[in-house]
């Protein structure tokens, strides 16, 4: 045997021995199913009362730790009551969060309009909106332009050849996925409904297109069928695109829209994926494997179930929890595993939905309702629990073997925040929410997990918490007013119960 070979199984049987601990801790602490602390972060606002994440189709916080959201000046807005944000009417301008400081992203064309981000990449560049200081003169509203942010900078991606644009999407490689106008007129003034709410922010007088940007170039991916209107909502790392399309022009009796399906693209094609019998699909994620999911209208446009689609197997109905009418899906992450809401004969209840078998994952004690909106690679999951099956109420951590969590309830007391719905979940455990103050106003945070990935940090209180036994009583939190959804993207679907999906 020579040295080198000895050396190899000496490291692989010190490795080994090494190991036997660390399992034994590692099954001990999921014996006791004990969970970490977190540590609030408020991102805080430019001055005004609140701060949002986009929360609808959008990644809010990249595998760096890296957050984008949109907080209010203290500027009332140059073109009320035409507000990309309301009630406030206040200028928003788009905000990052990196290593502990808060960054003004601005605005075109000098910082005085609003502006909103929608998605940062792993290389930190985020894209979203901006208003570019134009009134619209075809619609009286104010011009909103993609826009991508980028070392310090701001850059207007154009349209093709309209008065509008917006930026959904990013991947690492810096393709951008959006819609633009061009100059045909529409007779659609919505442009797009997806969720059931406009995709664009304001009324718009010209098609709408899914379209790609790259390198300075912008694409035209078209429509399906004779549709008119189109989005590109997400892009994957494989440049493989997910949107929505109307598939024609003539109006369903039952939404008052044309039909709309969503679509997957890829290599110039787009592909219909379709519906599972209604008039309305909208897709809410694509993985980096190409799966899409979302929720469709049943054969009626009265049910919306959950699917998955993805090229090898087609349109799947997810079905819903047990006693269940319907569902929706909400994110997929690269192991194929899905989460989102369902009804079922209990009420309506976070789901996860994994090897073809979906998962009722509870309410919080005393609770209404659930829903799941974010799953990473370690299997965690955030959303609400609802006291009374319409506001938030409380965020929560659904962890394995573990009954909901709620979010409140790990954090170190003290803090005027009620966390009231969690968003997203990167693959640090790091959760982007929402916080309500006890005046009533909302900001955006974040928890940072108190664990080995986090070392050091202030404020962290990195004793375990023990769920087995008798769990901690909820955080006093200052009563307030309930903080009202305020943005047309913070709308994140809700399942409309037994109800047909909203016309435009």
């Amino acid at each position: 045997m020579n040295s080198k070979t000895w050396m190899r199984i000496t490291a692989v049987a010190l490795f080994a021995a090494l190991a036997i601990p660390v399992q034994l801790a590692a099954q001990e602490r999921q014996d006791k199913k004990e969970v970490h602390h977190y540590k609030l972060i408020d991102i805080g606002t430019l001055g005004g009362p609140n701060s949002f994440f986009a929360t609808l189709f959008s990644r809010e916080i990249n595998s760096h730790g890296v957050a984008v959201a949109e907080a209010e000046t203290t500027i009332p807005d140059p073109y009320s009551p035409n507000c990309l944000q309301g009630p406030d009417c206040l200028v928003n301008h788009g905000i990052a969060w990196k290593n502990g400081v808060q960054i003004d992203l601005g605005a075109l064309p000098d910082g005085n309009n609003s502006s909103f981000p929608f998605w940062v990449n792993d290389q930190g560049t985020a894209v979203g909106l901006s208003e570019n200081g134009v009134i619209d003169p075809l619609t009286g509203n104010p011009e909103v332009i993609a826009v991508l942010w980028k070392d310090g900078k701001i850059l207007d991606l154009g349209t093709l050849g309209g008065n509008a644009s917006l930026a959904n999407a990013i991947n690492s490689q810096g393709q951008v996925a959006g819609i633009a106008l061009n100059t045909i007129p529409d007779s659609e003034d919505n442009g797009l409904l997806a969720g059931g709410f406009p995709i664009f922010p304001f009324a718009v007088a010209t098609q709408l297109r899914a379209v790609l940007w790259h390198d300075g170039v912008i694409q035209d991916l078209g429509t399906l069928g004779t549709g008119n209107d189109a989005a590109a909502i997400f892009e994957n790392q494989r440049g493989q695109v997910a949107g929505v399309s109307y598939t024609n022009t003539i109006p369903n009796v039952t939404t008052g829209i044309p039909t709309i399906d969503p679509f997957f693209w890829e290599n110039g094609k787009m592909v219909d994926i379709g519906t599972l019998g209604g008039t309305v699909g909208t897709p809410f994620w694509m993985n980096n494997r190409g799966q899409v999911v979302g929720y469709s209208n049943v054969a009626g446009d009265q049910i919306s179930h959950a699917f998955l689609w993805d090229k090898k197997k087609g349109l799947k109905d997810l079905g819903t929890l047990p006693g269940g009418m319907g569902a929706g899906a909400n994110w997929i992450n690269d192991d194929g595993e899905i989460v989102g809401g369902s009804e079922s004969s209990s009420g309506f209840h976070a789901f996860l939905w994994k090897d073809g078998v979906m998962t009722d994952l509870g309410i919080l004690a005393g609770d209404c309702s659930s829903q799941a909106f974010s799953i990473n690679s370690q299997d965690q999951i955030v959303g609400d629990s609802s006291p009374d099956c319409i506001q938030d109420g409380s965020a929560v951590l659904f962890e394995k073997d573990h009954p909901p969590i709620d979010l409140n309830t790990l954090v170190s007391p003290g803090s005027d925040l009620a966390i009231t719905l969690a968003t997203d979940i990167n693959d640090r455990g790091e959760i982007t929410a929402f916080g309500v103050l006890s005046n009533g106003d909302g900001h955006a945070v974040l928890l940072i997990p108190c664990d080995e990935n986090h070392p050091g940090i202030e404020g962290c209180d990195y004793a375990l918490v023990d769920m087995s036994a008798a769990p901690p009583a909820p955080r006093t939190v200052p009563s307030g007013e309930q903080h009202p959804s305020r943005s047309w993207r913070t709308n994140r679907y809700r399942f409309p119960v037994r109800g047909t999906v909203p016309a435009n």
